[in-house]
């Protein structure tokens, strides 16, 4: 069975931002390279210190909310984190079909809804530049529930929120951990994106039907 077909057997569609929409070039470059060079300037230490020290807090970090939450690393690295993403808000964009498929997918008369660990401030650019949230009637960060998307909290406090039944709800991102969180809460249908950073190569081996972009849900 063809996510597509899947999807014709669905009433909510849950998609992410970041990854599964927006082209996950602009957060990598960001934090692999525009804030550790920030870092390193702002401290005095050369460009590979930085990036080892803040790569070992990323990797303690990763999936709790306070990894997705600028005001903690605004905090932590002592850096205007805000400031530094829209010294490079060019870099913000669509992955290739996604638009056009939020476009598409508007009159199929499904639940659509962004639910992302984005941090509000983030996403307020982020619409800024692409209007992604005008794609959509409700908006969900993992901030507003005080989870992120790798915890059970989230997935409990969406479901009370919006009330979707989890055995037909679609849900597409492009992050395992968080696809799993999502299948141990009971959302049946669950999709990753192979191609979330445009700048790399597709990832290989997954465990949840793969594809290249979100069009492929329409083909």
């Amino acid at each position: 069975m063809t996510a597509r077909t899947t999807l014709e057997e669905c009433d909510t569609l849950l998609l992410d931002m970041d990854g599964t929409l927006l082209d996950l070039a602009y957060d990598n470059y960001m934090w692999l390279t525009h804030i550790p060079r920030a870092f390193a300037e702002r401290h005095g230490v050369s460009e590979e210190t930085a990036r080892r020290r803040l790569y070992d807090h990323y990797r303690r970090l990763q999936g709790e909310l306070d990894w997705y939450c600028l005001d903690h690393w605004s905090e932590r690295l002592d850096l205007d984190i805000i400031g530094l993403h829209r010294e490079e808000r060019e870099r913000i964009g669509w992955l290739p079909g996604a638009q056009a498929f939020l476009e598409a997918i508007g009159a199929r008369g499904l639940n659509v809804l962004l639910v992302t660990n984005s941090h509000r401030d983030t996403l307020a650019l982020k619409s800024e530049v692409t209007g992604i949230e005008r794609y959509f009637e409700r908006v969900h960060t993992a901030h507003d529930f005080g989870f992120s998307k790798e915890q059970r909290g989230f997935w409990e406090a969406l479901a009370e929120e919006q009330g979707f039944d989890p055995e037909t709800t679609m849900f597409v991102d492009d992050t395992e951990s968080v696809l799993d969180s999502a299948q141990r809460y009971g959302v049946r249908h669950l999709v990753t994106i192979l191609r979330p950073d445009t700048s790399r190569e597709p990832k290989g081996d997954t465990a949840f039907d793969g594809i290249h972009g979100v069009s492929e849900l329409l083909d």
